[in-house]
């Protein structure tokens, strides 16, 4: 039997997004073996590439909003920064039925129970561990490991994010 690729779409080609295009091109083989499915980056929305980044064959669009429309994409990853646009684009990929993965603190902050609620009526994962504690992987210790817990409020130093509004 033939699984079709999981097939990955990014937004954002800055240092966080070409770094993620880089891991996940360079370490196809590992990553798709413990996933059980080939993985590819099938889609970028930048608004440019710079001379140093190579993307191959990957196909490009200058409109982020078309890598959330593209029924080939299975899984967003929101790497824009700021959180009105990026907002936008995450709710549209899960209204689009993809899952979402984010690195976006000030997007989760703001409109976080939002986004949530949409993923939840979707069916839909929003993943965003990169975004919490400087990529520390705390969120899933506190979902799973402390589920027993009944945690109320956390608490940190903070940190300062990009804002677009």
């Amino acid at each position: 039997m033939i699984v079709d690729p999981i097939k990955i779409g990014i937004c954002g080609l800055g240092t966080v997004g070409y770094g993620a295009y880089t891991v996940l091109t360079n370490n196809k083989d590992e990553i798709s073996r413990r996933v059980g499915r080939e993985l590819v980056v099938s889609h970028i929305g930048t608004r440019s590439i710079k001379p140093h980044q190579n993307v191959g064959k990957t196909k490009v669009s200058n409109d982020v909003f078309a890598v959330a429309e593209d029924p080939e994409v299975d899984i967003l990853l929101e790497l824009i920064g700021g959180y009105d646009v990026a907002r936008e684009l995450v709710l549209r990929a899960i209204a689009n039925g993809k899952h979402v993965v984010t690195a976006n603190k000030a997007m989760i902050a703001v409109h976080g129970n939002e986004i949530f609620a949409a993923a939840r009526k979707q069916n839909v994962l929003v993943d965003y561990e990169a975004a919490v504690a400087g990529g520390i992987p705390i969120i899933k210790a506190i979902r799973e490991g402390l589920a027993a817990n009944q945690i109320e409020w956390l608490a940190g130093n903070g940190s300062s994010g990009s804002r677009d509004g």
